[in-house]
């Protein structure tokens, strides 16, 4: 089998975002768009992958870690020039090099493979991903001759009045025979307006030499476009978003309102979920079978059990159980664990807490730091007070337990199994198994005092 190498030009600043975040970082659906382009080259059995950095190396490097090798562009002369930093890594190595830049993040592992294989069963020195748009202002013509056959590649505004007429576009994406590549990129000049070494400038020399150059048509434009600026940015926001929902309506999950739903290239959803307008799921999110999500739920790294519903709430890195019931209104923090046929009600907000199975938070609770057993009733307004000014503590809530509306656990401290707390208590001790626990002043009646009060006003 052919080996196959990629290089990912990546160096570039990015300036017309207007940023200081380094062009191939920003976000497309939560995932930095040069982790869309590595994510979409991972199943091709590439040999060696290596990508190309200049300005803000260091964050790009950190962003990409293993995935890949990495060579640094000191100065920007150009695509050429970029592809020639490789050099040391791959020129002896036999077999297909791909070239992808790493803004653009909407070319599918799909056409990749395409790609190689057009170029590889065509044994071409060099293939020209190209695409046809109905404005090719801009771009690069793909020039071809009576037989369909590339001639040559013209930047718009070297091309004259006939060859402006033409759609075909070139891409910026590339596969060469690697050896070949690499030879040729030493004849490259930049002698030329931007005093640049310009990849397409490969083909030129490649045709000279009467080297075979082919040219693969892709028929989406939206998946070959760069990222240039905030408006390109959104429009591939928007092409992704429809990518992905299509994708989980046709696995069976309804989307009430598809272009009012985001979610993550890494979200999971399996079928029969429905998923109301507003909502946001992100990250590494599991939805399994027969829940409802939303309307207006943002849900991130968790996993959601079974005929489950989510409504109006926020939910972040943490395991919902079968069964449950979050909200409206409510938040549940990292690293909770919800058990099955739970209730987290009205504006009620859960820390780093489990719940056991069959437990209920319903109303205007806080619930911090805490470890509730199994059918555990928590009255509205409690609190746990987990929090002394400089360390937290755990709050325990055995099986059975009561807490009365408007209590105050004040950690650390133990409810134990079947035990009760009375409306308006404040907990600083231990609660034994089955007793009921009342921590409040006792009330006082003034007969008549209500009347004195007014009298002096």
């Amino acid at each position: 089998m052919t080996k196959r190498y990629a290089i990912i030009l990546a160096a570039g600043q990015g300036t017309r975002m207007k940023s200081k975040l380094y062009k191939v970082l920003h976000p497309i659906l939560g995932r930095p768009m040069i982790q869309h382009v590595i994510g979409n080259l991972k199943s091709l059995q590439l040999n060696k992958q290596i990508t190309i950095v200049g300005f803000g190396a260091d964050k790009v490097m950190d962003e990409v870690g293993d995935q890949s090798e990495f060579v640094v562009q000191e100065e920007q002369l150009g695509t050429a020039h970029a592809v020639q930093q490789a050099e040391s890594l791959l020129k002896d190595q036999q077999g297909t090099t791909i070239v992808v830049c790493g803004d653009t993040p909407l070319i599918t592992t799909e056409t990749f493979e395409k790609l190689f294989a057009y170029h590889e069963e065509r044994n071409a020195k060099a293939t020209i991903l190209t695409t046809e748009v109905q404005d090719p202002t801009g771009y690069g013509r793909v020039i071809r001759n009576e037989h369909k056959e590339v001639e040559r590649i013209v930047e718009h505004k070297d091309a004259n009045d006939k060859e402006l007429l033409v759609n075909e576009v070139n891409t910026g994406t590339y596969c060469f025979d690697n050896q070949t590549l690499f030879a040729a990129l030493q004849e490259v000049s930049n002698d030329n307006a931007q005093g640049e070494y310009y990849l397409p400038d490969v083909i030129e020399i490649l045709q000279k030499r009467a080297d075979k150059v082919e040219a693969f048509l892709t028929t989406d434009s939206d998946e070959t476009a760069g990222i240039n600026d905030r408006v390109a940015l959104a429009n591939a926001e928007e092409t992704m978003k429809r990518r992905i929902n299509a994708s989980h309506m046709r696995n069976g999950v309804t989307l009430m309102d598809p272009s009012n739903t985001y979610i993550g290239p890494d979200v999971t959803i399996e079928p029969d979920v429905i998923i109301y307008p507003g909502s946001i799921i992100s990250g590494q999110t599991t939805i399994k079978s027969d829940s409802v999500i939303g309307p207006h739920t943002e849900i991130t790294d968790c996993t959601i059990g079974e005929l489950t519903v989510v409504k109006q709430s926020v939910v972040k890195d943490s395991e919902i159980g079968n069964r449950v019931t979050i909200g409206p209104f409510a938040h549940i923090r990292p690293e909770s664990l919800i058990g099955n046929d739970v209730k987290v009600g009205n504006f009620v907000e859960v820390k780093k807490s489990t719940f056991g199975n069959k437990s209920k938070a319903s109303h205007l609770s806080y619930i911090g730091d805490a470890k509730l057993g199994e059918n555990v009733n928590v009255g509205c307004g409690t609190i746990t007070v987990n929090y002394d000014g400089k360390n937290k503590h755990l709050t325990t809530i055995e099986d059975d337990a009561f807490i009365g509306c408007n209590s105050n656990l004040v950690a650390p401290v133990t409810i134990e199994k079947g035990a009760y707390v009375a409306a308006g208590s404040t907990i600083t001790k231990d609660v034994p198994e089955e007793a009921l626990s009342i921590a409040r002043a006792r009330q006082t009646n003034k007969e008549g005092y209500a009347a004195k009060i007014k009298n002096r006003k």
